[in-house]
């Protein structure tokens, strides 16, 4: 490896482990001695040792199905993943190899590690990447995530490098009593990285509990345990998340008699909804100011648990620091390099969403507070605006709770007492039904 490239690999690594507080010193030596070019091959190398997420692979609609995750987040999964020599690994989504070799490097030679991906070619090239930089003791299968990998079981550590709305049945199975299970829990769109243990070793069958979060944002899972949620294209960049799949209705654009398939049920036209973004908007002011962070897992979380018609929008953004010429998310809380991404309500009478503004012209749009405000599109337009106004204002008025007193308790259905006692959680604890699993989302 040249000078150059092993100070931009030096340079990254400091970067990554000052910005997000890794505890960790074997993640901080091993992102100090991975080097990410080789599992990035058609990437030029400054573009690899940016702290950002590069996509790898979309599908037919031009959404992303695959990339190499942001450096800083996977340092901070393997931090909660509580890493040590010898441990036996499992890592549900193989990407580019880059995450297993950080893992084996920690895990040692009397460690292993077992990545599994569902698409064959994916397995491929992250085969390839992990034998040209020297780990090619990973295991990399082909397997569809949700059924683990019982070949190699049982595994101290299960991880999950795409996001999730249920614990398999299968991980839990494959695990030893004293195990850790790390995974991007999506939360009716929230995504929040939660680091699992059994409540009670002694009963390997009874309840999960969380013990440390932090905020994320994956690729949701493919294949058998793909979650409720659903993306709806809306124009080329623009995607439509859904947490439940469908929206209690979706927006009529024209009324009963317009042209064509009404926005309605499973055939949600993207190209009205579109429009609508492109039409005349009710704006309005919520009075409250919040960082980004704050409005993505905290705001998000209150719109999870408080309301049913919540969305989210994501854009590829074509030009300019803020959205800049051709954006159709101009103000967009959440952005980072050539995508951002915003809170929104969808119902029968349209579309609104949340809009920001940057409180202090001197602060950067990563570091300022940012002044909130919301935009209704559609025939009921003031109506949704006024709604998503007062949820803000709501979560603003009940302190912009957060992640830090969050917890989540998982409850497997296969559990001989498969239930929560309910009488001793907050009012406002979410209980979301997964195929597996019962999740209890609460505060303290």
């Amino acid at each position: 490896m040249t000078d150059e490239l092993a100070q931009m690999r030096e340079r990254l690594a400091t970067t990554v482990l000052a910005a997000h507080r890794i505890g960790s010193e074997r993640v901080a030596a091993a992102l100090h001695a991975v080097p990410r070019h080789l599992f990035l091959p058609d990437q030029p190398p400054e573009a690899a040792y940016r702290d950002d997420a590069i996509v790898t692979k979309r599908d037919d609609a031009g959404q992303p199905i695959s990339s190499s995750s942001q450096p800083g987040i996977m340092a901070i999964m393997l931090d909660q993943l509580d890493l040590v020599p010898g441990l036996r690994v499992l890592e549900i989504g193989a990407g580019t190899g880059y995450n297993a070799a950080l893992i084996s490097h920690v895990v040692g030679p009397s460690g292993q590690v077992t990545s599994v991906d569902i698409d064959l070619d994916l397995v491929a090239t992250a085969r390839e990447h992990l034998a040209r930089a020297g780990f090619g003791e990973v295991t990399v299968a082909c397997a569809d995530g949700a059924w683990g990998y019982p070949e190699r079981a049982p595994y101290d550590r299960v991880i999950a490098t795409v996001g999730v709305s249920d614990l398999a049945p299968a991980w839990l199975e494959q695990t030893v009593p004293l195990a850790r299970i790390v995974v991007p829990l999506d939360v009716r769109g929230t995504q929040l990285s939660v680091a699992f243990e059994r409540a009670d070793p002694a009963v390997p069958g009874g309840p999960w509990t969380s013990r440390s979060l932090a905020p994320c944002g994956f690729m949701r899972m493919r294949g058998s345990l793909a979650g409720p949620e659903r993306v709806v294209v809306l124009a080329p960049g623009l995607f439509l998340l859904l947490p439940d799949g469908l929206p209690p209705g979706a927006p009529d654009v024209d009324g009963p008699d317009r042209d064509g398939p009404p926005i309605d049920g499973p055939d949600i036209d993207g190209r009205a909804l579109a429009a609508l973004l492109a039409g005349p908007s009710v704006r309005r002011l919520t009075g409250v100011r919040a960082g980004s962070a704050q409005v993505f897992w905290g705001l998000g979380l209150w719109l999870a648990a408080h309301e049913l018609r919540s969305c989210r929008l994501n854009e590829e953004r074509l030009s300019g620091p803020r959205g800049g010429s051709g954006s159709r998310l101009t103000g967009a809380p959440l952005h980072g390099p050539g995508w951002q991404s915003t809170l929104g309500l969808l119902d029968v009478g349209g579309l609104a969403i949340l809009t920001s503004s940057v409180t202090s012209p001197a602060a950067s749009p990563r570091s300022g507070l940012l002044t909130l405000g919301t935009a209704g599109f559609g025939p009921d337009a003031a109506r949704l605006a006024a709604d998503l106004t007062t949820h803000v204002q709501a979560w603003g008025q009940a302190g912009r709770r957060g992640i830090a007193t969050l917890h989540v308790d998982a409850y497997p259905r296969s559990a001989a007492s498969f239930s929560a006692d309910e009488t001793h959680l907050p009012g406002d604890a979410l209980i979301m039904e997964r195929p597996g699993t019962r999740f209890v989302v609460y505060h303290d």
